[in-house]
């Protein structure tokens, strides 16, 4: 979630300030005119149409949020917030449309997908005349105008709207899934979210069997793969396949594996039927949506490519990945939300045409998950899940939520139950569903299974039919929609799954093997959700007390420091810092940890300096991360080490004999390391940095990631490496991928990126 391409000098300059450490100013506007609208007020200012003031003037009438601050759009005070607010309700329909904030692609895209006719309708309308139309019509009244309304239009609605009014738009608009109740005015449904940190099969199918428990889980089952090669991802796919097709659910709910949708292509290519609805993340320019390896022509093609097919497309978006990558092109955060969806919507006209039932897409926000730069309060958090809510329904989405925070945030366990409450009544389509409200690899906290029985009973909100249909046959529910004394038993799920198959075995027998397979997904780190505490809703008391201690676990590991004696202990230690002053500017100003200090610069040239004409092949990195203990945790880093100079000794692949080791480093100081050390190689070699990095708390695992660049000399020098040429090994750790088999599959991509075909190539599946 967070991936980039531009080269620094193709930031805007607020992003190049970013980078570099320094604040940009926030806007200020001052005093409105009667009458006045944003262009009236530029060329007041400014004598003339200035682009730039324009797109501050929009951002400017956002709610407060750190990343709008980041990319030059943010407001000085709430003066100037009410003033840009009130400039922006006297602006025509009309004039926002034919002056887009960006144009690129994906702009021309939505122009060319924005309904004429509709459009024809509101053009002479202001924003504030908009505004009071979609709080006071009927859903079908807004549905004869919505499809006129440019995504930069959409994007601007919630500028002008109280969290209240967000609230009473989301309950008016509902976009229904096909043939199904999903997305319907009194439904919330739930992504069961089985993730692994090993990709283990048993561990996805009990947390499938686990969610069933609860009588959770309807839209789709997906999960978040830690290893993406075709193979990998093919046996969890066809392990989520078994599941659905033994309780004959294939018409019923789809299955999906979170890798690149290039992958699952390929999967479906290669295994025939196993891959069902397709996963993509979007970004809402067409230089971020390039570090995701997409492109629009893609996307629409594989929207094409499910001619005939039930299941679709499924995306997921989140405010802030834009500026993040350093490709939000100037323009606001919510805005390039809201041209996500517009994306989105375009691939929905398509999918109407090729498939038979109906366009099976749906969209998932994830709110919250990349970091405290986006925004950091609970509050904010619940206003964007508010807008975003509004703003998909608006492009007539099937729209859910990752009502999340990362562990890094301010946001507790117990406030998530707060956030929820909060934007509930606006009816999003489903919310992310996970054993605990902690994800066993992401690191990251979300909603529980049991969240969703408290929120179905609070307010009234059903299971889609078809679903809840299954849970009466499976006995979580009765006829009378009650839940029975098999709730929050996973056994039983897998009992009658093993019925299902035509397992002959008795009970106890089926259960004995069960219960030692449930201890072995929880041996792996995976926990399972059984029974309740007081309430139904409530976790037992022995998993919800291990939840909070891993939760406070989380928060040491975040200010953790790598310690002196760990630094000298490390072979050939080269020690350096970044920009960061302390640990809490590495956390609040994440660029900071991107950028080398003068000190570091100096090291580096020194050992550049040592090596002559002799350049080695490669560079490893280490760096704390967001996690140090991961880093110094006995049995960790050493085993990596060791393995990884052994089998690139034996592949003859001379690499340094020095580890750099960063203070306070992020992703991104790895590619600044590579481009001052190898930016004198030959233009026609490879040469790669392995970056090895302390990931997000909030596990038992403490675990890393290795982010495995390797590029020839010319991209090296032409200093412009970032994310979307950068291959990952992640959720590295004694209890999870052991260090010493994460080095093996470091030297399998090592070898597929300079072109060595080896029999687990993600090439060659």
């Amino acid at each position: 979630m967070g991936v980039a391409s531009a080269a620094l000098a193709g930031y805007t300059l607020a992003e190049r300030k970013a980078f570099a450490g320094e604040a940009t100013p926030p806007i200020a506007v001052g005093e409105v005119t009667p009458g006045e609208d944003v262009f009236a007020y530029i060329t007041r200012i400014k004598g003339a149409f200035d682009q730039k003031l324009y797109q501050q003037v929009i951002g400017a009438a956002n709610d407060f949020k750190e990343g709008d601050v980041t990319i030059g759009v943010g407001a000085k005070d709430e003066a100037t917030r009410q003033n840009a607010r009130a400039l922006l309700a006297n602006t025509r329909i009309s004039d926002l449309y034919e002056h887009p904030l960006f144009e690129d692609n994906l702009q021309k895209l939505i122009w060319k997908t924005t309904d004429s006719s509709q459009y024809a309708k509101v053009k002479g309308w202001t924003m504030g005349q908009l505004k009071e139309f979609l709080l006071t019509k009927s859903e079908a009244e807004i549905k004869g105008i919505m499809n006129g309304l440019t995504s930069d239009i959409i994007g601007c609605v919630p500028k002008l709207m109280t969290n209240e009014e967000l609230t009473t738009l989301g309950q008016k608009i509902f976009n229904v899934i096909p043939g199904t109740k999903l997305g319907a005015k009194g439904y919330m449904g739930a992504r069961i979210q089985p993730n692994s940190p090993t990709d283990h099969p048993d561990d996805v199918m009990w947390q499938v069997f686990d969610a069933f428990s609860y009588a959770t889980g309807d839209i789709v089952i997906g999960t978040n793969p830690v290893d993406s090669q075709v193979k990998s991802v093919a046996v969890v796919e066809k392990a989520l396949k078994d599941v659905v097709d033994a309780f004959k659910l294939k018409d019923i709910v789809p299955w999906c594996v979170l890798s690149h949708i290039d992958v699952q292509s390929e999967v479906s290519r290669k295994y025939p039927g196993t891959v069902a609805t397709m996963f993509q993340s979007l970004a809402g320019t067409d230089d971020c949506n390039k570090t995701f390896d997409v492109t629009i022509e893609k996307i629409l093609s594989y929207a094409r490519g499910k001619r005939g097919e039930r299941y679709g497309l499924y995306f997921e978006t989140g405010q802030g990945s834009e500026f993040t990558n350093g490709a939000a092109n100037g323009v606001d955060m919510m805005v390039l939300e809201s041209r996500k969806y517009g994306f989105s919507r375009a691939v929905g006209k398509i999918l109407a045409e090729v498939q038979p039932k109906g366009a099976w897409l749906h969209i998932n926000d994830v709110a919250g998950f990349i970091g405290p730069e986006v925004f950091k309060t609970r509050e904010q958090l619940v206003r964007c899940c508010l807008e975003d809510i509004a703003m998909g329904k608006l492009h007539g989405l099937t729209i859910g939520l990752d009502v999340c925070s990362t562990l890094h945030m301010t946001v507790s366990l117990d406030d998530l139950d707060w956030c929820q409450d909060q934007v509930m009544p606006a009816n999003p389509a489903y919310l992310i569903a996970l054993p605990t409200k902690n994800d066993p690899m992401l690191s990251y906290l979300s909603t529980s299974f049991q969240d969703h029985v408290r929120l179905r009973q609070k307010f009234g909100y059903k299971v889609n039919d078809a679903m809840w249909d299954f849970y009466k046959r499976l006995e979580i529910v009765d006829k009378n929609n009650k839940y029975t004394n098999h709730f929050g038993d996973p056994l039983w799920v897998y009992y009658k799954y093993c019925l299902a198959k035509g397992d002959k075995r008795t009970r106890s027998a089926i259960y004995a093997e069960g219960r030692k397979k449930m201890k072995e997904v929880e041996d792996r780190g995976v926990d399972l959700a059984i029974g309740h505490g007081k309430n139904i809703w409530d976790l037992n008391p022995k998993l919800e007390a291990k939840v909070k201690a891993l939760y406070d676990d989380a928060k040491k590991s975040l200010w953790s420091e790598l310690k002196p004696d760990f630094v000298k202990a490390i072979p050939g230690a080269v020690p350096v810092m970044t920009l960061s002053k302390d640990r809490n500017d590495y956390i609040a100003h994440p660029e900071t940890g991107e950028k080398l200090s003068p000190e570091a610069t100096a090291a580096l040239e020194n050992l550049k300096n040592s090596w002559g004409a002799d350049l080695p092949k490669g560079q490893i990195v280490i760096s704390d991360g967001l996690n140090a203990d991961a880093i110094m945790d006995d049995g960790h880093l050493a085993p990596y080490l060791d393995e990884i100079r052994k089998l690139l000794s034996e592949a003859g692949a001379k690499m340094s004999d020095k580890n750099i080791v960063v203070t306070s480093g992020r992703v991104r100081a790895g590619y600044r390391i590579g481009e001052l050390l190898f930016e004198k190689a030959n233009p026609n070699e490879f040469r790669g940095i392995l970056h090895v990095i302390g990931e997000r708390p909030g596990t038992m695992h403490h675990s890393y990631s290795v982010y495995i660049t390797v590029v020839k000399g010319k991209k090296w020098s032409d200093k412009s490496i970032d994310h979307d040429i950068t291959k990952l090994v992640c959720n590295i750790a004694d209890t999870a991928l052991s260090p010493r088999e994460a080095a093996h599959e470091t030297v399998t991509i090592l070898r597929e990126l300079v072109g060595k075909s080896v029999d687990s190539s993600r090439r060659l599946g």
